[in-house]
């Protein structure tokens, strides 16, 4: 039986109970009605695309917002975490007062991406997170979600979601997603991926992690932005020629070294890669957002998606110096999206 490890807290209060069994999961939702948050971990078998049999898996979850608001399902990129509220969370400009997605009027639900590891498979597929994804909406009682907004992984995960649970969700909003890997970011991930392997072979899996993020930085961001930002002529120091950006870069690789581990990181890079879903089993009506600038999700691959998608699909393109980052820097201009995107939806309350 699924056992359901629950924690909930409304300012200093929480309560003691740290394990619930599954089918007391209706209680532990209606306690949020009294307090903000919600949150613990959920173990449930699962069985893996690539494993050979079920495996009993550890999900954290975490549940912001009062309990009778339409739930919304939001998920973010590789590095991306359950915590998409509150003072660290990663989208905390969408999920903040007066945000598209402000956690007074949604219930923002939010999980972490599970590894190769965790699966005890050679591989993770997006199809996995959005297997996981369902079991713990099964856990706390919510039938269907309101919207299920995904960015970059999080896009991919939740076509994924879509394609195999079309009931289960009343809109899918997708930005910087589409339904496979395009070949030449493929191709930059296969590179990153080889330098950590090549760094755990020398010992120093830290550096080869940080200079993986570095050249993934490189793709997140656009020739645009980088043209204004590092314009400045190289330098000639005693460790070589040092370019502009590389004090940008030194600090991204060794921030994301620090909290992200090589083996996890080759894993979720993986599963970008494998991912392939058929547009036409996509049968949920569907907002597309994407960025002109965006090297690693190109227009064409959107509008291909756009017009093979099985339901109603809209596709806004933004322009924007931030390339695929615009998700986490375009707060206005994509906040107004979400409102319109999550006004379209017929009001769905779990």
């Amino acid at each position: 039986m699924s056992l359901l490890d629950a924690s909930t807290s409304r300012a200093s209060a929480c309560f003691d109970d740290p394990a619930l069994i599954a089918s007391t999961a209706q209680r532990a939702v209606a306690q949020a009605d009294v307090c903000e948050v919600h949150e613990g971990h959920l173990r449930l078998p699962l069985q893996p695309v690539h494993g050979t049999a079920a495996r009993e898996v550890r999900i954290a979850w975490r549940l912001h917002g009062p309990a009778a608001a339409p739930c919304v399902a939001v998920l973010g990129g590789i590095s991306a975490d359950r915590q998409v509220s509150g003072p660290t969370g990663w989208w905390l400009q969408q999920t903040c007062e007066g945000g598209a997605l402000d956690t007074r009027h949604w219930r923002v639900l939010g999980i972490d991406w599970l590894d190769a590891e965790q699966l005890g498979a050679p591989a993770v597929e997006t199809s996995d997170q959005a297997q996981a994804l369902a079991g713990v909406l099964d856990a706390l009682c919510i039938p269907r979600l309101h919207a299920l907004v995904g960015a970059s992984y999080g896009a991919m995960v939740g076509l994924a979601f879509a394609a195999r649970d079309p009931r289960r969700v009343a809109r899918l909003i997708a930005i910087a997603g589409a339904h496979r890997s395009h070949p030449l970011a493929a191709a930059l991930r296969a590179v990153q991926r080889e330098i950590v392997r090549l760094a755990l072979d020398g010992g120093d899996a830290a550096r080869g992690v940080a200079l993986a993020r570095q050249l993934a930085m490189i793709g997140y961001r656009s020739p645009r932005e980088l043209g204004k930002r590092f314009a400045a002529a190289p330098t000639l120091t005693d460790a070589g020629v040092r370019v502009a950006a590389q004090d940008w870069l030194d600090a991204a690789g060794q921030s994301f070294a620090r909290r992200f581990e090589p083996q996890r990181f080759v894993a979720l890079s993986e599963s970008i890669d494998l991912h392939r879903i058929a547009p036409e089993d996509v049968r949920v009506p569907t907002t597309l957002i994407g960025f002109g600038t965006d090297q690693l999700v190109p227009l064409a691959d959107l509008c291909a998606l756009q017009r093979g998608l099985g339901a109603p699909c809209e596709l806004h393109v933004l322009d924007s110096d931030y390339g695929h980052d615009a998700f986490l820097k375009e707060h206005v201009t994509l906040g107004a999206l979400l409102r319109a995107a999550l006004a379209q939806t017929e009001t769905c309350r779990a």
